[in-house]
């Protein structure tokens, strides 16, 4: 019995070695318990997630959007996902559409369900909740993960490329991105949909804040997220439209908010009173009492460092020109940080301004209702820091912005994911060099052009935008 029990040990052992492998600098590693806390946004792999669902699910998720397309209503689902030969699969976890403008059908017509036969496949963005159904289920420490097509991004960069841009110049508070192959399996099909490849990002939410507890108070505060509502924007100007969206199958019984509170619910009162006092203080207080109170409620620096990767990148739908897609978190302690967000429609991609690759980063957005910006922005002292931090990005010497370096970052991700561009969908199936169609700048270019803003033939955007700073 004694030797039977020590077998038993030595095989447990080298069972568990089997798992832990030494890794190279560009492996991560897959723990055998998928609730372990672990980056998973290595932008060295490519990994495969498939969602498999029944039909029964899979015709409720076609038929929702049919209902309501703006509806939050999960399916059930399951989820493998498979890197480097080993595989996680977890069971019942929830699955939503998701996105704004972008959302879409994932397969057919309107009233259409499912068919096994020449199915009608269409790229859209996905949302899993990974302890919807079982609470204390998690994939890699994470209750939740978004999945988004590259909606008008041939180029398949431009948000992996803000992402990282935010990564390497240390702004701790943008999500976490990364490239992934996704797969819909329905049970009784021959064989898995191929959507292709699609981003890989973090969602904001309590675990977001949870992977940050260093950097602010470990307790959970409020997390806002703000956007376009009708005629109202989150300008940190009105404060009418603050809440808890609730949107369900049926359209008119939907409720949306300029600014919508993502965490502790329950304390709604609460958390409106702590904003609205905050919008308050940001339009009311003026001179050295307004720099002495925001130096207090939010990390300047931080904010502007995230404000100089905005303006070099080109995002023009977030605070500064149309206060919208962004996040903000108050944190137990008071502070404020703004968290960017939503960054495919960026690199020469624009709207709303002239030119995003040549606007002076002075007048980025307009010169008033934006109090967040252009309060601080007022103060010599944080202007003076706004000019060296856009001189920093675009210094030659640093690995952040400089075109030639963007250029061999941009062209090793496209080597890396170029043999899996090709999908079932039949949209998307080519990389190429150039802005959405829908854009004012159609002369940009990432990987190709010159530096002069569009003004003789195609532009490169990178060389075009650091060449254009007036300092």
């Amino acid at each position: 019995m004694k030797s039977t029990r020590i077998f038993f040990l030595i095989a447990l052992l080298f069972g568990s070695l089997f798992f832990i492998r030494c890794n190279t600098e560009d492996d991560i590693t897959i723990p055998i318990n998928p609730s372990t806390p672990t980056d998973v946004f290595n932008l060295d792999k490519v990994p495969e997630i498939t969602l498999e669902l029944t039909e029964e699910q899979w015709n409720l998720l076609l038929t929702n959007y049919d209902l309501n397309p703006k509806n939050e209503t999960k399916v059930v689902a399951k989820y493998r996902y498979s890197l480097d030969g080993n595989t996680i699969e977890l069971d019942s976890i929830g699955l939503k559409l998701r996105g704004n403008t972008s959302r879409r059908r994932p397969e057919g017509a309107i009233g259409q369900l499912h068919t096994s036969s020449n199915p009608d496949w269409h790229h859209c963005h996905f949302g899993v909740d990974f302890n919807k159904n079982i609470k204390t289920q998690r994939f890699q420490g994470l209750k939740k993960l978004n999945l988004k097509w590259f909606k008008d991004d041939a180029t398949y960069v431009r948000e992996i490329y803000c992402y990282d841009l935010f990564r390497r110049y240390g702004i701790w508070t943008a999500p976490r991105a990364s490239y992934c192959r996704v797969s819909i399996k329905v049970e009784g099909d021959i064989a898995p949909a191929y959507y292709g490849v699609y981003v890989m990002l973090e969602s904001v939410d309590e675990d977001f804040i949870n992977y940050r507890k260093e950097n602010w108070t470990q307790s959970i505060g409020f997390m806002w997220k703000g956007g376009w509502v009708g005629y109202q924007n989150a300008d940190f100007v009105q404060t009418e439209s603050i809440g808890v969206e609730e949107v369900d199958l049926n359209p008119s019984n939907s409720l949306y908010y300029t600014y919508d509170l993502k965490t502790r619910e329950n304390e709604l009162d609460g958390a409106k009173t702590q904003l609205i006092s905050f919008i308050n203080n940001l339009n009311s207080k003026t001179g050295s009492a307004f720099k002495t109170w925001i130096s207090q409620q939010m990390d300047v620096d931080l904010f502007l460092k995230t404000y100089a990767v905005n303006i070099m990148v080109g995002m023009w739908d977030d605070y500064w020109v149309n206060a919208n897609n962004f996040y903000f978190y108050m944190a137990p302690d008071g502070k404020v940080y703004f968290i960017p967000y939503d960054y495919d429609n960026t690199l020469g991609t624009s709207m709303l301004m002239p030119n995003s690759g040549t606007q002076n980063p002075l007048n980025w957005g307009p010169a008033s209702g934006r109090p967040l910006i252009t309060k601080i922005l007022a103060i010599p002292e944080y202007q003076t820091k706004f000019k060296t931090y856009i001189k920093e990005l675009a210094d030659s010497n640093n690995d952040y912005f400089d075109a030639t370096k963007s250029r061999n970052r941009i062209a090793s991700w496209q080597f890396k994911i170029g043999p899996y561009i090709s999908n079932d969908t039949g949209e998307d199936m080519l990389i190429e060099d150039k802005p959405a169609f829908w854009g004012n700048a159609p002369f940009y270019r990432l990987s190709s052009g010159n530096n002069f803003g569009g003004n003789s033939g195609p532009a490169n955007y990178f060389s075009s935008r650091t060449s254009s700073i007036p300092w």
